[in-house]
């Protein structure tokens, strides 16, 4: 159970701090819908979905699932707001996975130089934990941030096309998880991303 907390913990912010990051970039670009819905914050109760904050991820570790995932409330975007909106989108759906990166860079720092050794464990697996959000993130499924790239790539008319499938997104997901394609492969990214970071996984 403690340790269940802990990744609980651990989670959070990590997801947390992910969709604010979408919010902010797309304000910095023209769009105020998150900051108008009182989503640009970071106080988690704004942020928190029952299913996919709580519910999911304690389910997962309950089952002792290979990797851990879920989501916060999107954050509201009108990508029409935007200054130019199919390049924009690049930059809001890349900036949850990016936040995430940056921050196990960030606490790479202090397993390199070993400033908190006493917290070496904790701090690896928060690295693991955030590497795991972003890598899961750029699934290019919608409405999965990997499919925002896609679409800010692809012709209009594809894109269109493309982004009808949203509805039926998170049931491809968990398709592809029961059947465990998503752990083949998220998991070797996910491995080569924390063995640069300074986390050593088996």
């Amino acid at each position: 159970m403690e340790n269940i907390l802990v990744i609980i913990l651990i989670f959070f912010p990590a997801i947390i701090l992910h969709e604010y990051a979408h919010g902010w970039v797309a304000y910095k670009l023209g769009d105020p819908t998150a900051k108008l819905a009182g989503r640009l914050t970071l106080n988690p109760v704004r942020h928190v979905d029952p299913v996919g904050t709580i519910l999911l991820p304690l389910v997962l570790i309950l089952i002792r699932s290979p990797f851990l995932f879920g989501w916060a409330k999107p954050v509201p975007v009108n990508f029409y707001n935007l200054r130019q909106p199919k390049r924009d989108m690049f930059w809001v759906g890349i900036a949850g996975p990016a936040i995430n990166i940056i921050l196990a860079g960030f606490l790479s720092i202090f397993l390199k130089f070993e400033i908190f050794p006493a917290w070496e464990e904790l701090i690896s697996l928060a690295i693991l934990v955030n590497l795991v959000l972003a890598t899961f993130n750029m699934i290019p499924i919608p409405p999965l941030d990997g499919s925002r790239l896609v679409m800010s790539l692809l012709p209009i008319k594809y894109a269109r096309s493309y982004s009808m499938l949203e509805p039926y997104g998170i049931l491809i997901v968990f398709f592809l998880l029961y059947f465990g394609v998503l752990h083949k492969v998220i998991w070797p990214i996910v491995v080569s991303l924390a063995h640069f970071f300074g986390v050593d996984i088996i």
